[in-house]
């Protein structure tokens, strides 16, 4: 009886590591196992089933495994032409669900990026959110200069001073209100993906409303497709 619970046990594993490809055609390939008791097929379904099509059109395949670029970027995933590739370690199955609409997010830019950010609203609200998140820092003393905060694009330097000499823990009190995470702070493509993944994290959307009108209100528009077939 052991031995036949841990066969099927195993069986069971190898099926929640084997590539398969979705009801839309996504192939999602298994280049590590996955930690953790995670069902992929299901996690990728309900982001399938969540956001609309039109959003997913960029995404060919989903690749599950380790790759350098995680250490390196001190990330869990990344897209690249198509492809999302996302770490095989994760938390639970919200975590790797939100991993992978993170990704999605960026290839939105890829396939909208003139109705995203054409009218510089969105640029404008994060900017003024930097210029508040500035102040408050000057004021405690964490003091970091100007032109960190007026650059809208990842800076490296300016991560670092977020990460390692303010720190993340630290952070998250001082922006409540403001950004949603430390790591929407740090470029405006990242303030648009997180919201991005807050929007189908949590349906309730009245904290989203509230701090970030303006890309509320964007991401919002992203949902109808005639609306952005028309611009």
């Amino acid at each position: 009886m052991h031995i036949n619970k841990l066969l099927e046990k195993q069986k069971k594993r190898l099926q929640k590591n084997s590539d398969f490809y979705t009801a839309r055609g996504t192939h999602v390939y298994f280049k590590d196992d996955v930690v953790n008791d995670i069902d992929v097929e299901e996690v990728v379904a309900k982001v399938e089933a969540k956001l609309p099509e039109h959003l997913l059109s960029e995404i060919e395949m989903i690749v599950v495994g380790w790759f350098e670029e995680f250490e390196e970027r001190n990330i869990n995933a990344f897209y690249d032409s198509g492809a999302i590739y996302v770490s095989n370690i994760q938390d639970d199955h919200d975590d790797m669900f939100d991993d992978i609409v993170h990704e999605i997010a960026h290839s939105v830019e890829d396939a909208y990026g003139y109705q995203i950010y054409a009218d510089q609203k969105i640029k404008e609200e994060f900017l003024r959110k930097r210029e508040h998140l500035h102040n408050i820092m000057w004021k405690m003393g964490f003091k970091a200069p100007k032109s960190f905060f007026l650059n809208v694009e990842f800076n490296d330097d300016f991560d670092d001073f977020l990460h390692k000499e303010v720190g993340y823990d630290k952070l998250a009190p001082i922006m409540r209100g403001v950004f949603i995470s430390p790591y929407a702070a740090t470029s405006l493509r990242e303030y648009f993906a997180t919201m991005f993944t807050e929007f189908y994290l949590d349906s309730n959307h009245s904290f989203f409303k509230k701090t970030s009108p303006t890309l509320y209100n964007k991401i919002s528009m992203l949902q109808n497709q005639e609306i952005l077939d028309s611009q």
